[in-house]
């Protein structure tokens, strides 16, 4: 039996998501904030790709922070920016 957080199997996802495809809003849709994707379209659109940072720098926080703390700030908390 594992001892990980329910919900911690996103992390992983939700980051390389967040990476590669957060000009997208990948990893936002995948965490079931189709706000928040449809947001960071609009931006990396709005400003010509250049928002796309903000899913780079969301998918490494996400990579970055521990499996509790994940949990808690992203799917409990349902926190929407960095």
């Amino acid at each position: 039996m594992s001892d990980a957080t329910p919900g911690s199997e996103k992390k992983l996802v939700a980051g390389i998501l967040g990476i590669l495809l957060g000009a997208i809003g990948a990893h936002r849709f995948y965490l079931g904030d189709v706000v928040g994707g449809i947001l960071r379209i609009v931006i990396t659109v709005v400003t010509c790709g250049l928002g796309s940072i903000i899913g780079l720098i969301e998918g490494i926080l996400y990579l970055t922070k521990s499996d509790a703390e994940f949990v808690q700030q992203y799917i409990v908390e349902k926190k929407s920016w960095f």
